[in-house]
């Protein structure tokens, strides 16, 4: 069923971390997400499964808030960070600054050496960005979305560009955190052996060969 043309973002800080009914989007007349319910507990550790062009990414974007063009409803906490394909690191600023950037507080250098330690980089604090491998570089983004203590965690395929051992890793890292940081909720796009798998085919074979990433 197509979902409403009236689109209703409404943010929250109940305990529901999220809730969405009737989720759809298009661009340039294509439909990439219809008619999407979805609802995701306290705790929670979801995976998007689908093909690519399915509306992971898209459906993540709009959970996080940085995508209005859908339509329907949706909740979310308003404490919530996302962890992109790219870091997206400043190349300019240490690695720790790059951890807290836009926290406010004070102490900010021990909370980046703290988040930064979680994720096994802590010598790497006064680093420069461009000193570091691209799986370094993921888990820095990682460590900048944790010391924000999200009540919501977005991960957008943020080690679909590694290799396959890197990346292994680096998933075993976000499930031992997880664990760690519990009540959050995790929205992954990407992982593959969850509590929960949440399929996303929308009229895409999700057997059939992928290409591209989404």
């Amino acid at each position: 069923m197509m979902a409403g043309s009236t689109t209703t973002t409404t943010t929250t800080t109940t305990t529901a971390a999220v809730r969405v009914r009737g989720a759809g989007r298009a661009f340039a007349g294509r439909q990439v997400l219809r008619g999407v319910d979805l609802d995701i507990a306290p705790g929670e550790f979801v995976a998007l499964l689908g093909a690519s062009g399915s509306g992971k990414s898209t459906l993540l974007r709009a959970i996080g808030g940085l995508d209005r063009g859908f339509t329907g409803t949706l909740e979310a906490p308003r404490s919530k960070a996302i962890v992109f394909q790219e870091h997206r690191l400043i190349p300019w600023i240490s690695v720790w600054r790059n951890v807290v950037l836009g926290v406010r507080g004070r102490d900010l250098a021990a909370r980046a050496r703290t988040a930064l330690d979680e994720v096994g980089l802590s010598a790497e604090a006064d680093a420069w960005p461009a000193t570091l491998s691209g799986g370094e570089a993921q888990r820095v983004a990682l460590a900048r979305a944790l010391v924000r203590h999200p009540d919501l965690l977005l991960l957008d395929e943020p080690f679909g560009a590694l290799d396959a051992l890197t990346r292994l890793k680096a998933q075993a890292l976000v499930a031992r955190l997880w664990q760690q940081h519990r009540p959050r909720s995790v929205v992954d796009s990407e992982f593959s052996a969850l509590r929960r798998r949440l399929l996303l085919a929308l009229g895409v074979d999700p057997d059939a060969p992928t290409g591209a990433q989404s």
